[in-house]
């Protein structure tokens, strides 16, 4: 599902019939939503969402490695990358679902 497809979907969702929203307003709590998580990971926050998950900043020190192809050592910067892990609601209904083959 693309990011449009997720708007469409939200926006024919039963929970928000009674509010009559468009799609572009439908887009816009989303986007604003996601540039929250966006500010809040850059500022290592942790956004928790109960039931759903937790979105995080995990921290990799610097090390060192090496180029396969050339076997030369190099160095590896320190980084940070936004992570997630979903909630114990969240896994439930996952596998609670038949697999698809």
């Amino acid at each position: 599902m693309n990011k449009n497809e997720f708007i469409a979907a939200v926006s024919e969702n039963k929970n928000l019939e009674k509010l009559a929203l468009s799609k572009a307003a439908v887009a816009a709590v989303i986007d604003a939503a996601l540039e929250t998580v966006e500010h809040a990971l850059q500022n290592d926050e942790e956004v928790r969402l109960v039931g759903f998950g937790n979105f995080y900043v995990a921290k990799r020190a610097a090390s060192k490695g090496r180029n396969p192809r050339t076997g030369e050592e190099i160095d590896i910067k320190a980084s940070r990358a936004p992570k997630f892990k979903a909630g114990k609601l969240l896994k439930e209904l996952v596998n609670s679902l038949p697999v698809k083959k």
